[in-house]
């Protein structure tokens, strides 16, 4: 139990003022599930636990009643409604039988009034009570946005594998039929194996994106061109799956740059998932290239409707996403990093009567001088 001359908020009154205070104040006693008050009730008094405990709450929307706080014996309530005469912005209910030291609004700012020491003993209080509320409403909105991210991921990681299990389970099942072609068991699993190994890029890449800045890795000199037609065969497949064609306006030039293929290769996949996302009815995806003194320029255009204007200015955002049922946003900020990381940029436009554009420019290696 603790009383009024042992309580720490008292402790620098005076005789006096000790005196003035038990004057002013009664105890008042609850039975356990008892309500003290409630939201909306008049800024009255305030209270100082006796004994028991008492339960501190919110009406939080759609997450019922919000849990603030337990008021233990020597802790003090109510007071921020007396301070700012405002009516009470809680509920508080005796957990237990509880008996409170009751102190009426007037009397009590009368007292602080004659006394800055009980003025500056209510401010501290106040200032922990802030501090331990602050404290608690990161904690659990750091833990919500956890919770958040692990779930986009989850989900972009789902919708990421549907592609490349749905390419394998049909061409497996091709490959079962009796009367298969000669050759095409062949072919058969070495879909099956390209689709695995994306798989495990698909998953490297999620893992990779998660980890941050990328340390500076020394790459090696691929052709350009040939890269651009080892993957092309394998893009067509997945775009005609969803009525889509992929041309190549002009072909690549044949420049060696510093390049991770199995990364720069997951750019090409993302950007083409955009596109037939975009294209639900099928449409065309052509990619057309060009140089510059400083960079070889990739452009990717389809026949879709455009970037949103809604989304516009957050398209390489993580998360940023607008118009699509499964849709994460999480595709085109991989693509960002995969180019970034190669040293290079991304951007994307609308042209009139046009398709979304896609451009993405790899740094020419630095030629040594003789």
């Amino acid at each position: 139990m603790v009383t009024l001359d042992n309580n720490k908020l008292f402790s620098q009154l005076s005789p006096d003022e000790l005196k003035d205070l038990r004057r002013i104040t009664r105890e008042q006693t609850f039975a356990a599930g008892q309500e003290i008050f409630k939201e909306g009730d008049p800024g009255d008094g305030i209270y100082i636990v006796r004994d028991g405990l008492v339960e501190i709450s919110f009406l939080g929307g759609q997450t019922g009643r919000y849990v603030l706080t337990e008021a233990q014996p020597g802790d003090l309530l109510g007071e921020m409604a007396v301070i700012e005469d405002q009516p009470r912005s809680a509920n508080a209910v005796a957990r237990k039988e509880t008996t409170l030291y009751f102190m009426p609004r007037t009397e009590i700012l009368e007292l602080v009034d004659r006394c800055p020491a009980l003025a500056m003993a209510l401010l501290r209080d106040i200032s922990h009570r802030l501090r331990s509320f602050n404290r608690q409403y990161l904690r659990e909105v750091l833990q919500a946005e956890r919770l958040s991210v692990v779930g986009r991921f989850a989900r972009s990681i789902v919708h990421d594998l549907k592609n490349p299990l749905n390419i394998i389970g049909l061409t497996a099942e091709m490959a079962g039929f009796g009367q298969a072609i000669p050759g095409s068991s062949l072919k058969a699993l070495n879909t099956i194996r390209q689709q695995v190994d994306r798989i495990n890029e698909l998953v490297g890449e999620i893992l990779d994106f998660t980890q941050g800045a990328s340390p500076d890795l020394v790459l090696p000199p691929i052709n350009y061109a040939g890269f651009v037609q080892d993957i092309l065969e394998e893009i067509r497949a997945e775009a005609a799956v969803r009525a889509a064609t992929v041309e190549m306006e002009n072909p690549p030039p044949a420049i060696a740059l510093p390049l991770n293929p199995k990364r720069l290769r997951r750019l090409f996949f993302n950007l083409v998932h955009n596109a037939t996302d975009a294209m639900p009815q099928g449409g065309r995806i052509i990619l057309r290239f060009r140089s510059t003194p400083g960079a070889l320029i990739t452009e990717l255009e389809d026949t879709g409707p455009g970037i949103a204007p809604e989304i516009a200015d957050r398209l390489f955002e993580a998360f940023a996403t607008h118009g699509k049922v499964n849709g994460t946003g999480l595709g085109l900020s991989i693509c960002k990093k995969i180019i970034e990381d190669h040293r290079g940029w991304i951007t994307a436009r609308n042209e009139h009567g046009r398709g979304a554009i896609f451009e993405f420019g790899l740094p020419l290696p630095q030629m040594q001088p003789a």
